[in-house]
């Protein structure tokens, strides 16, 4: 049995297709809400009531299961939640964990997700669980959550000037989680995973003007303006910290090394930009 845990969001939706493409059965998914999880029960798979919030319902929801799938939503409680769920998959005697972690993953960086994820790392690794690690570099569809400013300004607002990122689909992710979940030989390995190519904002901003018909300029932004614009938008103080602390790795240049793990692991060849700004040209059309 494997559970997969984050289900619902914007990348255990697509660990839950390639299960189902891959052929998976015993599949079980831990949803907070089982009103959302239509498309689980499409899939062939099964659907349990769980809340991070609530540790008490994470024993139930992994008896019998052999490995699962650690993705938590993003919040400061992130190191609480992820240990108290090793807890419960140790005691119910799951074999394998494979977490879903971040760039810049280090139990000592400054806070925010990189050390959250870190100790979280440490948490799992001296569990006495087999683990896999999964360092996503930036997601691609963290764009879509700017798509409308983007299509109403024709803009986008970044700090971080010309630096480059392996910017990296959520499906490229799921393909390696996946393969990961149902595969031996990943035990005790850390992948970090990419995109096929690093590129600066500016060449974000012409892929997209490709994609969509329409002029879409990158307009870099001082991390004051950034921070001013984000508090204002209404994003609460702490995930306005975390997200100057990505930033700030972005700006860098750390995020722009490229690796070969989804090709590799994942057995897919890496979505390249253009196909991404491409699936999604109407949402940055505003349409």
């Amino acid at each position: 049995m494997i559970l997969i845990t984050g289900a619902t969001g914007t990348t255990g939706r697509e660990v839950v297709a390639e299960l189902r493409r891959l052929g998976a059965r015993d599949v079980r998914a831990l949803v907070r809400d089982p009103a959302r999880a239509d498309f689980i029960r499409e899939a062939g798979f099964e659907a349990v009531a769980g809340d991070f919030e609530k540790p008490e319902t994470l024993g139930p929801a992994l008896e019998g299961v052999e490995r699962a799938l650690l993705l938590t939503p993003p919040t400061p409680d992130t190191v609480t939640h992820q240990r108290e769920f090793i807890l419960a998959a140790a005691a119910a005697g799951v074999r394998h964990v494979v977490k879903l972690s971040a760039v810049g993953a280090d139990a000592d960086a400054p806070e925010g997700f990189g050390k959250w994820h870190g100790q979280s790392e440490n948490l799992l690794k001296s569990s006495g669980l087999k683990w896999t690690i999964l360092r996503p570099n930036f997601f691609m569809q963290n764009l879509l959550g700017q798509a409308g400013q983007i299509a109403s300004t024709g803009s986008i607002f970044q700090p971080v000037g010309d630096a480059r990122a392996s910017f990296i689909d959520a499906r490229d992710i799921a393909a390696v989680a996946a393969r990961t979940l149902t595969e031996d030989g990943h035990e005790g390995q850390t992948y970090v995973l990419t995109g096929p190519e690093a590129l600066s904002y500016h060449e974000v901003a012409a892929k997209l003007s490709e994609a969509t018909g329409r002029s879409i300029n990158y307009v870099p932004i001082s991390p004051e303006q950034f921070r001013a614009g984000a508090l204002g938008a209404g994003l609460p103080e702490w995930l306005v910290s975390a997200l100057e602390r990505l930033n700030e790795i972005f700006a860098a240049g750390h995020a722009a090394g490229v690796t070969d793990a989804v090709r590799r692991v994942g057995q897919t060849e890496p979505t390249p930009f253009d196909q991404f700004a491409r699936d999604h040209a109407a949402a940055f059309k505003g349409e």
